[in-house]
């Protein structure tokens, strides 16, 4: 009777052992102790949605710059706007056992198996620009999106009074800034404008141009266009140029191409992010973290409304 007493009592105390087994430190809500490095030690993972847009190279560009000034190793992967292509991009970092994770998720959804996997490697993430829905995350660096959108309808309204009719571009259906941008605008807009079509043009320039064009067909006497980003209102502007119309265009990132586009009076005002900051931001929150700091759960990125 006690040598099977003596089994259990053992038994236990591996299942024990095993359980302890999450991200050390993965959350700023941990109290797991991290091993402490120096920003010339680690090797960074970052994984990019696409940098076929201008906002992600920005943001690319303000790790790499941070990280050359530290001495840090950074490896970049372009994900090209492919939800499973980001999946096994992570992977191979994991693989190569980098010290942390920055992902810029296409899908918020989509980012929630290998944000787990990266936990089960005890590998801290953190999400840039756009959130994950699930899996164990050190902090999110973003703006806050729903603010944008609301100032970006705040200033339709400034323009053109209540109940004008408008449409809005949507970006990549599932994406957290997606949600956000629309939920801000939406939420402002409701009751205030007539919002007479809502698309998807997945933050492509050349997606914004052709659904533009459609609705443009639809709704010939339309008055103004909030596109959630950038491209997609450049492509909107495009549209109209094309169509001889002339309405009032908002976008959102501050790209230099958007920013172009208002002094030229092509584009009307554009809720302008800081994406160099937003990557400095995303690596100084690594560092915090490998230096024994806590790191907030969301590091707000700053937001402006530039009309020229």
């Amino acid at each position: 009777m006690m040598k099977k007493f003596f089994v259990l009592a053992a038994s236990v105390l591996m299942l024990a052992g095993c359980g302890a087994t999450g991200l050390e430190g993965g959350s700023s809500s941990s109290e797991g102790k991290t091993a402490e490095k120096k920003p010339e030690e680690l090797t960074v993972g970052v994984s990019v949605s696409t940098l076929n847009n201008p906002f992600f190279v920005s943001l690319r560009d303000g790790i790499q710059k941070l990280a050359d000034d530290n001495k840090t190793t950074i490896k970049v992967v372009d994900a090209q706007d492919d939800t499973a292509k980001q999946s096994n991009d992570i992977d191979d970092l994991i693989q190569q056992k980098v010290d942390v994770i920055l992902v810029n998720p296409v899908d918020s959804s989509a980012i929630v198996p290998a944000v787990e996997s990266a936990n089960s490697a005890n590998i801290p993430v953190i999400a840039i620009d756009r959130s994950s829905d699930g899996g164990e995350l050190l902090t999110t660096v973003a703006s806050n999106n729903e603010e944008g959108g609301k100032m970006a309808a705040q200033f339709i309204i400034e323009k053109l009074g209540e109940n004008a009719k408008v449409a809005e571009l949507e970006g990549v259906p599932g994406a957290s800034a997606t949600r956000e941008r629309g939920k801000g605008f939406d939420d402002y807009a409701k009751d205030k404008l007539d919002v007479v079509d809502k698309q998807s043009a997945n933050f492509d320039r050349a997606k914004g141009l052709t659904v533009m064009e459609n609705i443009l067909q639809a709704h010939s006497d339309l008055q103004g266009v909030f596109a959630q980003n950038d491209e997609m209102a450049l492509g909107a502007s495009e549209a109209a140029s094309s169509k001889g119309k002339d309405f009032i265009i908002v976008g959102f990132d501050g790209t230099e191409d958007g920013l172009k586009a208002i002094k030229d009076g092509k584009m009307s005002a554009t809720i302008a992010q800081k994406p160099e900051e937003m990557g400095k931001l995303a690596l100084q929150a690594a560092y915090d973290h490998f230096a024994g700091k806590k790191v907030d759960e969301k590091i707000d990125s700053p937001l402006d409304l530039v009309t020229e």
